[in-house]
């Protein structure tokens, strides 16, 4: 990585201009930013730095950019691709203390936020305004706005009202050599120039770093109520997802989980999960301007489905929605239980062909011994797949890795998808990126990449292979 006198003279000198307390260099504390939420992967920084201002990012990055040091942006670790992982050691530059909601101005509908502002937080205070930010990823409780930016996260909601990039209006970003630039402002319009937010979104940190997010809000809806819906299969299950589409009905969330994922989770919560012996389960979510309104589409959704209404559960209180989406949002925790080392997939494919997808995987995965759970976003098409290692011997287990993605991704692309809906390309994924993307494509990203970080010192090792970084 670096030598001891590097690594020193860049200590002393952020030391300098940032103060001791920003900057760390505990072996301790320095391991518990050496991973994300990834599974089994983990890389040493040298130093870390806890930016507390803008100013403490432009000047981190000015030290090591003039020292060729590379900068690893982390905001608060929620990844599962190893986009904050260290993988070149040098620096984390995390933004987690730089947590402040800056603005919640209510007759522009628009929120200032810093970006390490925890995602539930900002909905939270948005929602006390009467207004509402959308994008909830799975990790919303933990996840940052600004991670959230640079991932371009989605979550269940996307199916009616997008994902991050529908909402980001502006940006604040300092470059790898500490100029600071704005992007887009205030304004719901802008097209003057190129659209420079755009890019950042997405860019995985190995762009600029993000110290202030201008975000879009809308009214809150007055009323919403979450269903479960139990199937026989999941072919039935994307069966319905259609109907309901083509009945001119698009709920707020429309989230599935097949059988395998289904039973994983009911031993986990003891039995506790509704229709626990179904072959797959839609999670939909209802909003409106009233009860009447909610009302009225459940009752367009089950005619939809052709199901009877009885078969449908819906959720009267607070308590039952939790326990609807307690056995959606405990899967990860599940599959860390059952297996700490597993793979895990997000990709993407046309939504009327999800079934397609899974009975392939499933197929392919049963052949090779495999144990695998499957959920996701039915109404987009974005698809989790999690293979879990279990016993296998991890020698064994990583030997296997490189034909297991290639056969998902393949798959996926086959049927007119994508090797990542949501989490992003990131560590796990960059040696499969000639997969999706044409070279001429891929070159293309690289210009860009060299036009922002010409030393190439923001987040190396992620998106592009290491052989073809520009």
């Amino acid at each position: 990585m670096y030598n001891t006198e590097i690594i020193n003279n860049l200590k002393y000198r952020l030391q300098d201009i940032l103060t001791d307390k920003k900057v760390e260099t505990d072996v301790d504390i320095l391991d518990k930013y050496s991973c994300d939420e990834t599974s089994d992967l983990r890389f040493m920084p040298d130093l870390l730095v806890r930016a507390e201002s803008v100013e403490d990012v432009r000047n981190t990055l000015k030290i090591c950019n003039e020292l060729n040091v590379s900068v690893t942006p982390r905001g608060a670790g929620t990844g599962v691709t190893g986009g904050s992982v260290p993988v070149s050691g040098g620096v984390i530059l995390s933004t987690e203390k730089m947590n402040r909601i800056l603005e919640i101005d209510r007759d522009n509908m628009i929120a200032v936020v810093e970006p390490g502002v925890i995602t539930f937080d900002l909905q939270q205070k948005a929602l006390h305004e009467g207004l509402m930010y959308p994008p909830d990823p799975a990790s919303l409780e933990t996840c940052s706005i600004g991670g959230n930016v640079a991932e371009n996260a989605g979550g269940p909601k996307a199916v009616k009202y997008g994902i991050t990039k529908d909402y980001i209006l502006g940006l604040e970003i300092v470059l790898a050599d500490g100029t600071v630039v704005n992007t887009g402002g205030r304004t719901v319009k802008n097209v003057t120039g190129y659209n420079l937010t755009g890019i950042i979104l997405g860019s995985e940190g190995t762009l600029a770093v993000i110290t202030k997010i201008y975000l879009r809000l809308i009214p809150s809806p007055a009323a919403s109520r979450d269903i479960l819906i139990p199937f026989n299969s999941i072919e039935r299950a994307v069966e319905a997802v259609t109907s309901i589409l083509k009945h001119r009905i698009i709920p707020a969330t429309i989230e599935f989980m097949e059988k395998d994922a289904i039973d994983l989770v009911s031993k986990h919560m003891d039995g506790t999960i509704p229709y626990a012996d179904a072959g797959a389960h839609l999670l939909i979510q209802v909003d409106g301007q009233s009860d009447d309104e909610v009302y009225s589409l459940i009752n367009r959704i089950s005619v939809a489905v052709d199901i009877v209404q009885e078969k449908i559960l819906v959720a009267d209180s607070i308590s039952q929605s939790n326990r609807i989406w307690k056995a959606r949002r405990s899967i990860r925790e599940a599959i860390v239980k059952t297996s700490p080392i597993f793979l895990a997939e997000d990709c993407v494919v046309p939504r009327a062909v999800i079934h397609f997808f899974l009975k392939s995987l499933k197929e392919f995965f049963i052949l090779k011994g495999l144990y695998s759970v499957m959920f996701g976003h039915a109404g987009d098409g974005n698809v989790h797949i999690d293979v879990l290692k279990k016993d296998m011997e991890y020698s064994e287990w990583k030997k296997l890795l490189p034909d297991l993605k290639k056969q998902i991704y393949r798959r996926a692309i086959d049927l007119g998808g994508t090797i990542t809906g949501e989490h992003g390309v990131g560590y796990l994924r960059k040696d499969y990126l000639t997969m999706a993307l044409s070279a001429e494509e891929i070159a293309l990203q690289q210009r860009i990449k060299k036009a922002f970080d010409p030393k190439s010192i923001l987040n190396p090792g992620k998106i592009f292979p290491f052989s073809s970084e520009a």
